[in-house]
């Protein structure tokens, strides 16, 4: 059974419903180009307790007076303009329970962002596409213009094979290969008993791990969450029982004398074996 199909059919409704009626709020002010919905909700990983995410490009700005009218027009608690990532005010919503999360974008940021992966080829460390996945897998609620389905539309080109390339390149040498890899500050983070470092260290190696894994795939990156339930779902080339040796690794993070090394290691075999079958390692 899916996320979605587990959620009580009342709150994929209210949800849905909700979404509608916050976008209507953004789509009378003229500033807003474009409203969609994103995250889990339309990946269809939903839990009860998942946000409602929303996306409003928008250009100039949207005042803020008129953003905390509408985030507290029957909101039990608003935070308004929270810069920590992205722009965005989040709200629960009184009526229904649910918390809403909205994020503001300019519209030439995101075509920037689709530029450098499909046109540039840019990867990153871990998340190369996930913002292109996003554009991807949001559901349009408003297109003042129609500019946001011509976007959508460029962003279901396939995956271009020198970022498929890039994303490896970017990526490979962290794991294992440079002086400073990921595994090797594993392995000192371990024989020194810091347990937060190994945490983090093992965190961002699965980060490189799985950008790789999905650029391989020729899948945009979906996000944090839920990766190993994405990686089964949409990627054919993986390494075996990738679920246990997953939450195995991060379990042993957490404890002295765990397999952490010899785990992260054994993952990272198993990657360059689809890397070499694919013609990606020498």
């Amino acid at each position: 059974m899916s996320s979605r199909e587990s959620i009580p059919t009342g709150v994929r409704v209210a949800a849905a419903a909700l979404a509608r009626e916050v976008a209507a709020r953004y789509a009378a002010l003229p500033p807003t180009q474009a409203v969609a919905l994103g995250g889990s909700t339309t990946a269809g990983t939903a839990s009860e307790d998942s946000d409602v995410d929303l996306y409003v490009y928008a250009l100039p700005e949207i005042a803020i007076a008129d953003r905390a009218r509408i985030a507290g027009a029957g909101a039990s608690r608003c935070e308004i303009d929270n810069r920590f990532f992205e722009p965005g005010d989040e709200w629960v919503d009184a009526a229904t329970g649910l918390a809403v999360d909205v994020m503001f974008r300019e519209p030439r940021w995101i075509e920037d962002q689709l530029d450098r992966v499909l046109v540039r080829h840019e990867a990153s460390i871990g998340y190369s596409t996930c913002f292109w996945h996003n554009v991807r897998s949001s559901e349009l609620l408003f297109d003042r213009d129609g500019w946001f389905a011509a976007l959508k539309r460029r962003a279901e080109a396939p995956y271009p094979e020198p970022l498929r390339r890039a994303v490896v390149a970017k990526n490979h040498p962290l794991l294992r290969d440079h002086i400073s890899s990921f595994l090797r500050q594993v392995a000192r983070a371990v024989a020194r008993g810091d347990a937060v470092s190994v945490n983090h260290r093992v965190a961002v190696l699965l980060a490189s791990f799985f950008d790789i894994l999905f650029a391989v795939n020729r899948e945009s990156h979906p996000g944090e969450k839920r990766l190993v339930e994405f990686a089964e779902a949409r990627c054919p080339m993986r390494p075996p029982d990738l679920a246990r040796r997953v939450n195995d690794l991060v379990a042993s993070a957490g404890r002295r004398g765990g397999d952490t090394v010899s785990g992260a290691s054994s993952l990272v075999d198993s990657l360059d074996e689809i890397l070499v079958a694919e013609g990606l390692l020498p």
